[in-house]
Protein backbone atom coordinates (compact mmCIF):
# COMPACT_ATOMS: atom_id res chain seq x y z
CA UNK A 1 0.00 0.00 0.00
CA UNK A 2 1.44 3.41 -0.96
CA UNK A 3 1.69 6.46 1.28
CA UNK A 4 -1.15 8.16 -0.58
CA UNK A 5 -3.43 5.12 -0.13
CA UNK A 6 -2.67 4.98 3.58
CA UNK A 7 -3.22 8.65 4.25
CA UNK A 8 -6.18 9.33 1.98
CA UNK A 9 -8.51 6.63 3.29
CA UNK A 10 -11.71 8.30 4.59
CA UNK A 11 -13.14 7.65 8.03
CA UNK A 12 -15.49 4.66 8.28
CA UNK A 13 -19.20 5.41 7.96
CA UNK A 14 -21.29 5.56 11.09
CA UNK A 15 -24.80 4.17 11.01
CA UNK A 16 -27.87 5.93 12.41
CA UNK A 17 -28.99 5.30 15.96
CA UNK A 18 -32.38 3.94 17.00
CA UNK A 19 -33.49 7.45 17.92
CA UNK A 20 -32.59 8.65 14.45
CA UNK A 21 -34.48 5.77 12.85
CA UNK A 22 -37.53 6.65 14.98
CA UNK A 23 -37.23 10.33 14.10
CA UNK A 24 -36.91 9.53 10.42
CA UNK A 25 -40.00 7.32 10.55
CA UNK A 26 -42.06 10.04 12.26
CA UNK A 27 -40.84 12.66 9.79
CA UNK A 28 -41.78 10.41 6.87
CA UNK A 29 -45.26 9.98 8.34
CA UNK A 30 -45.65 13.75 8.79
CA UNK A 31 -44.42 14.46 5.25
CA UNK A 32 -46.56 11.62 3.91
CA UNK A 33 -49.63 13.19 5.49
CA UNK A 34 -48.71 16.66 4.20
CA UNK A 35 -48.40 15.52 0.60
CA UNK A 36 -50.61 12.43 0.65
CA UNK A 37 -53.72 13.80 2.35
CA UNK A 38 -54.80 15.92 -0.66
CA UNK A 39 -54.52 12.83 -2.85
CA UNK A 40 -56.59 10.64 -0.54
CA UNK A 41 -59.23 13.24 0.35
CA UNK A 42 -59.17 16.13 -2.12
CA UNK A 43 -60.23 19.39 -0.53
CA UNK A 44 -59.76 23.13 -0.86
CA UNK A 45 -57.93 24.56 2.19
CA UNK A 46 -59.45 27.98 1.40
CA UNK A 47 -63.01 26.82 0.65
CA UNK A 48 -65.55 28.08 3.20
CA UNK A 49 -68.99 26.82 4.18
CA UNK A 50 -70.42 28.57 7.24
CA UNK A 51 -73.08 25.89 7.52
CA UNK A 52 -70.27 23.49 8.54
CA UNK A 53 -68.72 25.88 11.08
CA UNK A 54 -66.96 23.78 13.79
CA UNK A 55 -68.71 20.76 12.33
CA UNK A 56 -67.77 17.15 13.12
CA UNK A 57 -65.68 14.97 10.81
CA UNK A 58 -67.25 13.61 7.67
CA UNK A 59 -66.12 12.05 4.40
CA UNK A 60 -65.11 15.40 2.90
CA UNK A 61 -63.24 16.57 6.03
CA UNK A 62 -62.02 13.63 8.19
CA UNK A 63 -60.65 16.05 10.82
CA UNK A 64 -63.75 18.20 10.94
CA UNK A 65 -64.19 21.87 10.14
CA UNK A 66 -62.85 25.12 11.58
CA UNK A 67 -64.82 28.21 12.60
CA UNK A 68 -65.30 29.25 8.97
CA UNK A 69 -66.34 25.82 7.76
CA UNK A 70 -62.99 25.01 6.12
CA UNK A 71 -61.62 21.48 6.08
CA UNK A 72 -59.11 21.10 8.92
CA UNK A 73 -57.42 18.19 7.19
CA UNK A 74 -56.85 20.17 3.99
CA UNK A 75 -55.61 23.24 5.89
CA UNK A 76 -53.35 21.21 8.17
CA UNK A 77 -51.75 19.41 5.21
CA UNK A 78 -51.21 22.71 3.38
CA UNK A 79 -49.72 24.33 6.50
CA UNK A 80 -47.33 21.41 7.01
CA UNK A 81 -46.22 21.56 3.38
CA UNK A 82 -45.49 25.26 3.77
CA UNK A 83 -43.46 24.79 6.96
CA UNK A 84 -41.52 21.77 5.69
CA UNK A 85 -40.65 23.36 2.34
CA UNK A 86 -39.53 26.60 3.98
CA UNK A 87 -37.45 24.74 6.57
CA UNK A 88 -35.82 22.52 3.94
CA UNK A 89 -35.03 25.45 1.64
CA UNK A 90 -33.57 27.51 4.50
CA UNK A 91 -31.48 24.59 5.82
CA UNK A 92 -30.04 23.80 2.37
CA UNK A 93 -29.15 27.41 1.53
CA UNK A 94 -27.78 28.11 5.01
CA UNK A 95 -25.76 24.89 4.91
CA UNK A 96 -24.16 25.71 1.56
CA UNK A 97 -23.34 29.26 2.66
CA UNK A 98 -22.10 28.34 6.13
CA UNK A 99 -19.97 25.37 5.04
CA UNK A 100 -18.40 27.31 2.18
CA UNK A 101 -17.48 30.25 4.40
CA UNK A 102 -16.33 27.97 7.22
CA UNK A 103 -13.96 26.06 4.95
CA UNK A 104 -12.70 29.33 3.47
CA UNK A 105 -12.01 30.80 6.91
CA UNK A 106 -10.14 27.71 8.10
CA UNK A 107 -8.22 27.30 4.84
CA UNK A 108 -7.12 30.90 4.40
CA UNK A 109 -6.83 32.00 8.04
CA UNK A 110 -5.52 35.47 8.81
CA UNK A 111 -7.73 38.42 7.99
CA UNK A 112 -10.17 36.24 6.10
CA UNK A 113 -10.78 34.14 9.19
CA UNK A 114 -11.03 37.15 11.50
CA UNK A 115 -13.37 39.04 9.16
CA UNK A 116 -15.75 36.12 8.66
CA UNK A 117 -15.72 35.33 12.39
CA UNK A 118 -16.56 38.94 13.21
CA UNK A 119 -19.41 38.89 10.70
CA UNK A 120 -20.83 35.67 12.17
CA UNK A 121 -20.60 37.05 15.71
CA UNK A 122 -22.43 40.19 14.62
CA UNK A 123 -25.25 38.16 13.05
CA UNK A 124 -25.40 35.92 16.13
CA UNK A 125 -25.95 38.98 18.32
CA UNK A 126 -29.27 39.69 16.56
CA UNK A 127 -32.35 37.72 17.67
CA UNK A 128 -33.56 35.32 15.02
CA UNK A 129 -37.11 36.62 15.05
CA UNK A 130 -35.83 40.17 14.51
CA UNK A 131 -33.79 39.07 11.50
CA UNK A 132 -36.83 37.45 9.89
CA UNK A 133 -38.99 40.48 10.67
CA UNK A 134 -36.42 42.81 9.09
CA UNK A 135 -36.47 40.71 5.92
CA UNK A 136 -40.26 40.79 6.00
CA UNK A 137 -40.21 44.59 6.08
CA UNK A 138 -37.74 44.81 3.19
CA UNK A 139 -39.06 42.08 0.88
CA UNK A 140 -42.78 42.18 -0.01
CA UNK A 141 -43.08 38.46 -0.78
CA UNK A 142 -43.59 36.71 2.58
CA UNK A 143 -42.28 33.29 1.53
CA UNK A 144 -39.12 34.79 0.00
CA UNK A 145 -38.61 37.02 3.03
CA UNK A 146 -38.93 34.06 5.38
CA UNK A 147 -36.50 31.99 3.30
CA UNK A 148 -33.84 34.71 3.23
CA UNK A 149 -34.37 35.61 6.88
CA UNK A 150 -34.15 32.01 8.05
CA UNK A 151 -31.04 31.47 5.92
CA UNK A 152 -29.36 34.47 7.55
CA UNK A 153 -30.28 33.11 10.97
CA UNK A 154 -29.14 29.51 10.40
CA UNK A 155 -25.88 29.86 8.43
CA UNK A 156 -23.90 30.95 11.50
CA UNK A 157 -24.08 27.54 13.18
CA UNK A 158 -22.84 25.83 10.03
CA UNK A 159 -20.02 28.34 9.74
CA UNK A 160 -18.85 28.02 13.34
CA UNK A 161 -18.94 24.22 13.31
CA UNK A 162 -17.24 23.92 9.93
CA UNK A 163 -14.55 26.45 10.79
CA UNK A 164 -13.70 24.75 14.09
CA UNK A 165 -13.69 21.24 12.58
CA UNK A 166 -11.70 22.20 9.49
CA UNK A 167 -9.09 24.06 11.52
CA UNK A 168 -8.36 20.75 13.26
CA UNK A 169 -8.69 18.54 10.19
CA UNK A 170 -6.45 20.67 7.99
CA UNK A 171 -3.58 20.14 10.43
CA UNK A 172 -3.96 16.33 10.32
CA UNK A 173 -1.16 14.30 8.70
CA UNK A 174 -3.47 12.88 6.03
CA UNK A 175 -4.47 16.35 4.80
CA UNK A 176 -0.89 17.57 4.91
CA UNK A 177 0.19 14.55 2.85
CA UNK A 178 -2.55 15.21 0.29
CA UNK A 179 -1.47 18.82 -0.11
CA UNK A 180 2.19 17.82 -0.44
CA UNK A 181 1.22 15.32 -3.13
CA UNK A 182 -0.37 18.16 -5.09
CA UNK A 183 -4.08 17.46 -4.55
CA UNK A 184 -6.27 20.56 -4.77
CA UNK A 185 -8.87 22.00 -2.35
CA UNK A 186 -11.78 20.18 -3.98
CA UNK A 187 -10.14 16.79 -3.54
CA UNK A 188 -9.08 17.57 0.04
CA UNK A 189 -12.61 18.68 0.92
CA UNK A 190 -14.27 15.67 -0.69
CA UNK A 191 -11.81 13.09 0.63
CA UNK A 192 -10.85 14.38 4.07
CA UNK A 193 -13.15 17.14 5.28
CA UNK A 194 -16.61 16.07 4.10
CA UNK A 195 -16.60 12.55 5.64
CA UNK A 196 -15.92 14.12 9.03
CA UNK A 197 -18.25 17.09 8.59
CA UNK A 198 -21.30 15.27 7.18
CA UNK A 199 -22.48 13.52 10.39
CA UNK A 200 -22.08 16.73 12.41
CA UNK A 201 -23.85 18.79 9.76
CA UNK A 202 -26.80 16.38 9.85
CA UNK A 203 -27.28 17.27 13.50
CA UNK A 204 -27.06 20.99 12.77
CA UNK A 205 -29.47 20.61 9.84
CA UNK A 206 -32.06 18.80 11.97
CA UNK A 207 -31.86 21.41 14.71
CA UNK A 208 -31.94 24.16 12.10
CA UNK A 209 -35.07 22.77 10.48
CA UNK A 210 -36.75 22.56 13.89
CA UNK A 211 -35.72 26.16 14.60
CA UNK A 212 -37.09 27.31 11.25
CA UNK A 213 -40.44 25.61 11.81
CA UNK A 214 -40.73 27.09 15.30
CA UNK A 215 -39.83 30.59 14.06
CA UNK A 216 -42.45 30.45 11.30
CA UNK A 217 -45.07 29.18 13.76
CA UNK A 218 -44.12 31.79 16.37
CA UNK A 219 -44.47 34.65 13.89
CA UNK A 220 -47.79 33.25 12.74
CA UNK A 221 -48.95 32.96 16.35
CA UNK A 222 -48.37 36.69 16.92
CA UNK A 223 -50.01 37.49 13.55
CA UNK A 224 -46.93 38.92 11.83
CA UNK A 225 -46.22 35.96 9.57
CA UNK A 226 -48.21 34.67 6.63
CA UNK A 227 -51.48 36.48 6.09
CA UNK A 228 -54.91 34.87 6.19
CA UNK A 229 -56.44 32.94 4.55
CA UNK A 230 -53.17 31.14 3.69
CA UNK A 231 -52.95 28.17 6.08
CA UNK A 232 -50.00 28.24 8.50
CA UNK A 233 -49.61 26.29 11.75
CA UNK A 234 -49.12 29.21 14.12
CA UNK A 235 -51.90 31.22 12.51
CA UNK A 236 -54.25 28.22 12.72
CA UNK A 237 -53.69 28.04 16.48
CA UNK A 238 -54.51 31.73 16.90
CA UNK A 239 -57.66 31.44 14.79
CA UNK A 240 -58.93 28.37 16.66
CA UNK A 241 -57.94 29.43 20.18
CA UNK A 242 -61.27 31.21 20.92
CA UNK A 243 -63.14 28.00 20.06
CA UNK A 244 -61.18 25.57 22.21
CA UNK A 245 -64.26 24.72 24.30
CA UNK A 246 -66.53 24.02 21.34
CA UNK A 247 -63.93 22.16 19.24
CA UNK A 248 -60.82 21.27 21.26
CA UNK A 249 -59.55 18.81 18.66
CA UNK A 250 -59.57 21.55 16.03
CA UNK A 251 -57.08 23.50 18.18
CA UNK A 252 -55.01 20.44 19.06
CA UNK A 253 -54.51 19.43 15.40
CA UNK A 254 -51.87 22.10 14.55
CA UNK A 255 -50.32 21.71 18.02
CA UNK A 256 -49.89 17.96 17.52
CA UNK A 257 -48.52 18.54 14.01
CA UNK A 258 -45.84 20.92 15.31
CA UNK A 259 -45.04 18.60 18.22
CA UNK A 260 -44.55 15.54 16.01
CA UNK A 261 -42.44 17.46 13.49
CA UNK A 262 -40.16 18.97 16.14
CA UNK A 263 -39.93 15.62 17.94
CA UNK A 264 -38.89 13.88 14.72
CA UNK A 265 -36.22 16.47 13.94
CA UNK A 266 -34.83 16.36 17.48
CA UNK A 267 -34.63 12.57 17.38
CA UNK A 268 -32.79 12.76 14.07
CA UNK A 269 -30.38 15.22 15.69
CA UNK A 270 -29.45 12.74 18.43
CA UNK A 271 -25.84 11.76 18.83
CA UNK A 272 -24.02 9.59 16.33
CA UNK A 273 -23.08 5.99 16.91
CA UNK A 274 -19.48 5.68 18.00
Amino acid sequence: MSLSDATLTPAPARGPTRAQWAGGAILILVAGFAWGAPLLVPGDPLGQSLLNSLGPPDAAAPFGYDHLGRSLMARLAAALRLSLVLAAAAVISAGILGVALGVLAAWRGGWTDRGLSLMSDSVLALPGLLMVLIMGAIIPDTALAFWIGLTLVLWVEYFRLTRAACARLLAAPGVQASRLLGFGPVYVFRRHLWPELAPMLLTVAAFGAATAIMLVAALGFVSVGFRAPRPELGQMMVELLPYYREAPMALFAPVIAIFLTILALNLIAQGRRA
